[in-house]
């Protein structure tokens, strides 16, 4: 496997970076991964999964949102419509650089930002979520102490994942706004639901929601025994092969998981 730095310009024109995975041999397909909130693109279970699928022959694209990682901007300027755009930005550079790419994976907020993603793709032909909340506004339950202070002032500062973050009202407001189930419905996409019941972040019912809302084709797989952010790498890796099977029939002709 070799792995490229790369970076492209985000839909508020600042610079995103990424790293394309890519395998020994000629690439028999493409795949995105959106990282889980405030995760970053070498957050393990990102690199772990990227890793599994590169190793399946698949080259992917992993990168950081706005304001965080290697990324420039600002978080409190970003909104979750945003990176939904950023997704969209991120596989618009992989068209023209490499190839389009045909398997979308989310993670967390990462998963639900996919969903709404995908339609703006053409060339996506599967669409696996690990972890998502059915609402993104679910996210705020993460900083509810602060949201006060974000009403009144219009932004706060909070310690997430580690990270010292400004959420402005606007992200909150974006969360609230959108349309999830809508989204879901409206995928016209295969789609593989994840989730641990033993979630602690995210419960289980909010993949109940995703799952009811989309339309057939569309499979759940439970995680059983994982944490959210899949700190086990035996979980990540899971994660990556049942993915790369599951997919394995909406992918190019050539891709064959396991076979040379």
């Amino acid at each position: 496997m070799h792995s490229d730095e790369i970076t492209f310009t985000g839909t508020g024109g600042e610079a995103l970076a990424g790293t394309l995975d890519r395998p020994d041999k000629e690439p028999e397909g493409y795949a995105l991964v959106a990282h889980c909130f405030t995760g970053g693109r070498n957050h393990h279970a990102t690199r772990r999964i990227a890793r599994e699928l590169c190793e399946r022959g698949l080259a992917v694209l992993r990168f950081d949102f706005t304001g965080l990682g290697d990324s420039g901007g600002r978080f409190a300027e970003s909104t979750f419509s945003s990176n939904v755009a950023d997704i969209v930005r991120a596989a618009d550079w992989m068209r023209s650089e490499h190839g389009a790419p045909q398997l979308l994976v989310g993670h967390s907020l990462g998963g639900a930002a996919v969903i709404p993603a995908a339609p703006r793709i053409p060339e996506v032909a599967a669409v696996a979520t690990i972890g998502a909340p059915s609402d993104p506004a679910h996210v705020t339950h993460l900083f509810e102490e602060v949201l006060d202070e974000v009403e009144r002032d219009g932004r706060a500062d909070v310690v997430l994942g580690g990270r010292h973050l400004k959420v402005s009202q606007a992200f909150v407001d974006d969360l609230q706004a959108f349309d999830p189930m809508g989204a879901a419905a409206g995928l016209e996409r295969p789609l593989l639901v994840m989730h641990s019941p033993q979630d602690e972040v995210v419960e289980l019912d909010n993949a109940r929601d995703i799952f009811r809302s989309a339309r057939h084709p569309k499979s759940f797989i439970a995680l059983d025994g994982a944490d959210h952010l899949l700190r086990r790498a035996v979980d990540s890796r899971r994660v990556a092969q049942l993915v790369a099977a599951w997919a394995d029939p909406y992918l190019p002709e050539t891709f064959t998981p396991g076979i040379d």
